[in-house]
């Protein structure tokens, strides 16, 4: 039986790979389970699925989660140190799904464990990418990809050598505002930019999509993750979202990932790694489907993929400032304080004032240089912020 714990089990991407498991009770013996404010949901799956302990990342919540789990056998607990904790326990695979920075400490310390660690978590890659593959090697674990496009190359990759690789393309769906107008960009509201075409996932990461953020935030993964050049590495806006990724060689072949857009895909081959096992997705009927179809992005409308290139030529500690800007530039979005546009003028201001400071390249990658990083860049931001209103 297979011990795995699950960081970030309420968000959609937990939420899939506890679908998983839960179809094959007897397999897995889940050993901790960490959510933010659904506590009630956090605690029905730590029942359901019997986990030693639950843990959110909200100290305030604590009482009502122990109040749920109160004479059920599952322990409780609260804040960051608690889900460090967790993630010290000894299990065979973890599942990374925290959103934001939250992310990297409790995936850092799995690796030092010599866990298996799935990663849908993109900020570990983008803020400390070069830390977190040194940490897995230092200790013999594993990095999995989980987001689908990662999977699909990590899929189109299986028997390859990665010097006959000459390009990878990531997909994008264009998210909620490829057919609009440019100039209508500027007036976007928070409910439209919270709409997504093809998937059904949670409001910060629909908005990245409808920004593009998140593709650029999957440029820099890519980058980091496989080792490729950032020059290798594009985007192409593929609307029906069904193929994830292609890997281009240097015979001229072409490699796709062709699947449904299901999270359980992607979270299905990184639990049953190196195995291929049956999953409940659904099967493709190309003749229906009848013609996919692709373009280039218009970086004019995605700003944030000209960013992400300038911060993967960059390197260092500029993806630690790019992703603490995005968040805190997605916050200002949210609460109404800027407009849609200007998220990527607040990302683009503090990476421009925080590199004029000096030191993004060339500091160590230390994990205390990251967070220090992380704060200084909030702070610059919220001051870009603050000048626009």
């Amino acid at each position: 039986m297979r011990r795995i714990t699950i960081f970030g089990a309420t968000g959609s991407v937990g939420q899939s790979a506890i679908d998983l498991i839960a179809r094959n009770p007897g397999a897995y013996d889940v050993v901790a389970l960490t959510g933010g404010r659904n506590i009630t949901q956090l605690a029905t799956d730590a029942v359901r699925l019997n986990a030693d302990i639950a843990v959110t990342c909200y100290p305030e919540c604590y009482d009502d989660l122990r109040t749920l789990l109160t004479g059920t056998g599952v322990a409780c607990a609260a804040g960051a140190d608690a889900i460090a904790e967790a993630a010290a326990r000894p299990v065979d695979w973890a599942l990374s799904a925290i959103i934001g920075s939250a992310g990297l400490v409790p995936g850092l310390v799995a690796l030092k464990h010599g866990t298996k660690l799935a990663l849908a978590n993109k900020e570990s890659l983008v803020t400390a990418g070069p830390l977190l593959m040194n940490t897995a090697r230092a200790h013999g674990a594993t990095i999995l990809p989980v987001d689908s496009e990662h999977s699909a190359v990590f899929q189109a990759l299986v028997g390859e050598d990665m010097a006959a690789v000459e390009r990878v393309i990531i997909t994008a769906s264009g998210g909620a505002f490829r057919d609009w107008p440019i100039e209508r960009l500027a007036s976007a509201t928070l409910a439209q930019a919270s709409s997504h075409p093809n998937w059904d996932m949670g409001q910060r990461i629909t908005i990245d999509s409808a920004s593009m953020f998140n593709k650029g935030m999957e440029l820099i993964e890519t980058k980091e993750f496989f080792g490729v050049d950032p020059a290798m590495i594009e985007v192409l806006v593929h609307r029906e979202s069904l193929i994830h990724a292609l890997v281009g060689f240097n015979d001229g072949a072409l490699m796709a990932h062709v699947g449904p857009p299901d999270m359980r895909h992607a979270i299905g081959y990184a639990l049953h790694w190196p195995e291929r096992r049956t999953l409940p997705v659904e099967r493709l009927d190309l003749a229906k489907i009848g013609a996919l179809t692709f373009e280039a992005p218009d970086h004019a409308r995605y700003p944030a993929l000209a960013l992400a290139q300038d911060v993967m030529q960059a390197g260092g500690l500029s993806g630690a400032v790019f992703n603490a800007a995005k968040e805190r530039a997605l916050d200002g979005f949210i609460a109404g304080r800027i407009g849609f546009l200007d998220m990527s003028r607040v990302v683009a201001m503090t990476l421009d004032k925080m590199s004029s400071a000096g030191g993004l390249q060339n500091a160590d990658m230390t994990l205390d240089n990251v967070m220090e990083t992380d704060r200084l860049a909030r702070i610059r931001a919220g001051e870009a912020i603050s000048q626009m209103g």
